[in-house]
């Protein structure tokens, strides 16, 4: 009886899971409109006080879209004031939406991808997973990863589609 080798687990490929990148924090969002004196104006004193009196603590290691949902002009001094207490309780923040604030964080995780740790790497990067990657982030981890892989990608190390193989006289 023959023994059943694992030729996954022997070879090469290095997979690039992308959803492990992004931090696990809740997302949540702040909406100024609360802030809003009748749903149309920021009043600055009132502004002021409230920010230096409410307890930012509940944002300790949550992801923050800050946003504005009404129909209102809001200085952009008031985004920022906002910025200056959740940067020491929110893990990430950012002005925008929910999804603005997963392509943010998604950037910010490929951004800190060290390209050289894959150096003629074979590489896949991971496809289907419990968390949705947006397309863009596989796009940005090609651009990131094609001047330096030997090879990549897409799938499971089990079945994968190849993108690209460095051409041998390179």
């Amino acid at each position: 009886m023959s023994e059943l080798i694992n030729k996954v687990a022997q070879s090469a490929l290095v997979t690039l899971n992308l959803e492990e990148l992004l931090h696990p924090g809740e997302r949540v969002v702040y909406d100024i409109k609360d802030n809003l004196f009748h749903g149309l104006i920021l009043k600055e004193k009132d502004f002021r006080a409230f920010v230096k009196e409410f307890d930012w603590s509940q944002y300790v290691g949550k992801n923050v879209a800050i946003i504005c949902s009404a129909d209102a002009i809001v200085p952009t001094w008031a985004y920022m004031l906002l910025a200056s207490k959740l940067q020491n309780h929110a893990n990430y923040y950012v002005f925008g939406d929910l999804e603005a604030l997963e392509q943010a964080m998604m950037q910010e995780a490929i951004d800190n991808i060290n390209p050289e740790e894959y150096r003629e790497a074979k590489v896949v990067i991971k496809g289907c997973g419990s968390i949705p990657v947006p397309t863009y982030a596989y796009v940005e981890v090609m651009r990131k990863l094609l001047p330096v892989t030997s090879s990549l990608m897409y799938g499971e190390p089990c079945s994968t589609v190849p993108l690209y193989k460095k051409p041998k006289n390179s």
